[in-house]
């Protein structure tokens, strides 16, 4: 969640967020309601993180989502949209 101020991203992530862009973006055509898209997704990869991290490493990444949330950083996200509401 956190924008990566340091650049320390791997490579694939901008391309990864492009796919997921693309299949967001093609269930919300398919007209499925967002918060099943975003539950699904948020599923998906917590089962992801699951297989890829133990307990503790996949903690430490929804710490760090929470933390985006709680310094208003998904806020400015959403008010920089077209129609933002605050």
């Amino acid at each position: 969640m956190q924008m990566d101020p340091d650049g320390m991203a791997p490579e694939d992530l901008s391309h990864a967020g492009s796919v997921v862009d693309k299949a967001i973006e093609y269930m919300i055509d398919q007209n499925i309601d967002a918060i099943s898209v975003a539950s699904a997704l948020l599923g998906g990869a917590l089962g992801l993180l699951a297989r890829s991290l133990d307990d503790r490493g996949v903690a430490t990444v929804l710490r760090n989502a929470l933390a985006s949330v709680e310094s208003g950083e998904l806020r400015q996200m959403r008010e920089q949209l077209p129609g933002g509401a605050g």
